[in-house]
């Protein structure tokens, strides 16, 4: 089991403001900021990830909050929904929570399964799906109790014009099985791992293609348990005669990141070394820390990221 893709690691998806994204998140939704650092690439920009106490793979949701980028279109090629497990008969209580902060949720179902779905303030497509048989720890808050507390992932959904080619790489290289199929939806999901092991995807061929910015997902991750398991994926992805880049060191796991077909950016992450290699469990998220490379740059850094109180 160990030399296989464990279902989802983390999502990654873009923000237009810090302070409104990490309040949502935090206070609304009720998760833990598992971890305040910046963006590589961009040191003035804040990487936010939000998730369980740990912060569990399959519990991570991470935010780049570039402020002013704008709202971005979902469509084509794009992650455009995040699923998120909740305890059984709780959807009431999120519905009425998400009333009381003037955010509107719909009730539906897919493939059997109850659902609401709503847009966080920047536009992301979130929604809520009753699980029975969800055993993950979560995060609770004064607000936010046991009975109600979101688990972690149960899907990502990905919009495609054309499914074959991004369904080959999920079946050849992940190890996924397509499990159902409705009209334009599949579901496929992994025995690897009991939870965030599942990927819808929506095929349209007359879906206008997405546009990265507030709003939208960046990337997809999976989750392997070490580096070993890393590089052997990174043969994989090659031996498809896809691209793939070197295997990247992002201080809380390894990663590899590839564009599959359908043009959705994936990210194939490492369980090792966790949140805990910076800061102790009791203390995750409560101070800015950032990449070897940025930390002499700490001061002006800094003073340019926004202020988030």
């Amino acid at each position: 089991m160990n030399n296989r893709i464990l279902g989802l690691h983390h999502i990654t998806a873009i923000a237009d403001n810090a302070k409104r994204n990490l309040d949502f998140y935090t206070q609304v939704l009720g998760v833990r900021l598992v971890k305040k650092t910046v963006n590589f690439d961009d040191p003035g920009t804040y990487h936010f990830y939000f998730g369980n106490e740990e912060g569990t793979p399959g519990t991570i949701l991470t935010f780049f909050p570039w402020e002013g980028i704008g709202k971005g279109t979902n469509g084509a090629g794009l992650a455009t929904h995040i699923g998120y497990s909740v305890p059984k008969g709780s959807l009431g209580f999120w519905k009425n929570r998400l009333q009381q902060f003037n955010v509107s949720a719909e009730e539906g179902e897919i493939f059997g399964e109850k659902l609401i779905s709503f847009q966080d303030p920047d536009g992301l497509q979130l929604q809520f799906i009753e699980s029975s048989t969800d055993n993950r720890k979560v995060w609770t808050t004064e607000d936010i109790k046991e009975e109600n507390a979101l688990k972690g992932f149960h899907n990502v959904t990905l919009s495609l014009k054309k499914a074959e080619p991004t369904i080959k790489v999920l079946t050849d290289i992940f190890g996924y099985d397509l499990q159902k199929q409705e009209g334009e939806r599949y579901r496929f999901a992994t025995d690897a791992i009991e939870t965030a092991n599942i990927v819808d995807i929506i095929e349209n061929d007359k879906l206008l293609l997405g546009r990265n910015a507030a709003g939208t997902n960046h990337h997809v991750a999976f989750r392997v348990k070490d580096d070993n398991v890393l590089m052997e994926f990174r043969e994989k992805v090659l031996s498809a005669g896809l691209n793939i880049t070197p295997k990247i060191d992002r201080d809380y796991f390894y990663s590899l990141y590839f564009r599959e077909p359908g043009g959705v950016l994936f990210e194939i992450a490492t369980d090792n070394p966790g949140f805990t290699v910076d800061e102790p469990l009791n203390e995750l998220g409560t101070s800015l820390k950032l990449p070897k490379q940025h930390e002499g740059l700490r001061q002006k850094i800094e003073e340019v990221l926004p202020k988030l109180s």
